[in-house]
């Protein structure tokens, strides 16, 4: 079992930062990689970036390229997501996420662990 809880979420204003900060606890060594979801209100939960298990190897949704970095701390079993230039389309609930098997990134069924949520909320 994994458990993980996520935390730094707040409101901001267009072009500001923020760093959300997963922390993961349990079996982490069974991990595969470790991702980023989002949830806007009335929308589909969407992948946003994912971390491999060597924390070198990174992905990213198109919408946030360039402005969100994941990375890790394998010491401490934290996976952060550094969100610069922020804008209000990314307004949504963001979900931490760990995988012990493979599959395709975006798709949420290769998630086994799921951390409760913490609210972004970005002002024009």
């Amino acid at each position: 079992q994994v458990q993980l809880v996520e935390s730094g979420g707040a409101s901001v204003q267009a072009g500001g930062s923020l760093r959300l900060s997963c922390a993961a606890s349990g079996d982490v060594s069974s991990l595969k990689a470790m991702a980023w979801f989002r949830q806007a209100t009335g929308k589909e939960r969407e992948g946003v970036a994912l971390i491999f298990r060597d924390a070198h190897s990174t992905l990213y949704d198109d919408s946030v390229k360039g402005r969100f970095t994941i990375s890790r701390d394998t010491a401490k079993n934290t996976v952060f997501l550094q969100m610069d230039s922020l804008k209000p389309e990314d307004t949504a609930m963001y979900y931490c996420a760990a995988a012990m098997s493979w599959g395709y990134w975006r798709d949420r069924d290769m998630y086994q662990y799921w951390g409760q949520g913490t609210q972004v909320t970005v002002s024009a």
